[in-house]
């Protein structure tokens, strides 16, 4: 998982289609970035985003993206960078903790096809 490198965020969140939400990220060198949504979680008491790139040697890394996600009274998102190491550690162990429960969740599903 990379820390936060991304600086910018535009156009929110945006509907792909019916199951996949998108973000585009603007980049420190100003390209743009397509994400898909991976989930949005709490951590520490505050919400999260988690982000995997659709194109580009991230995605082919696998590396996802982490920013602290919020809403304003209209309910237009926003993201914004995590910036202590503390929190980082936080978000990370928080999310590590959900990919686990859900692979766990695939697997005892799977158990149950199968009897």
């Amino acid at each position: 998982m990379a820390k936060d490198k991304k600086q910018n965020v535009s156009d929110g969140l945006d509907m792909a289609d019916e199951e996949e939400m998108t973000v585009t990220l603007t980049l420190d060198d100003g390209t743009e970035l397509e994400c898909v949504v991976l989930t949005i979680f709490e951590a520490g008491g505050k919400d999260y985003i988690a982000l995997l790139p659709l194109d580009g040697q991230e995605a082919e890394d696998g590396e996802v993206y982490l920013y602290r996600y919020t809403e304003d009274a209209n309910g237009t998102p926003d993201l914004e960078n995590i910036v202590s190491d503390e929190e980082y550690e936080i978000v990370v162990d928080a999310f590590d903790e959900l990919l686990d429960t859900e692979e766990y969740d695939e697997l005892v599903s799977e158990d149950e096809l199968e009897q």
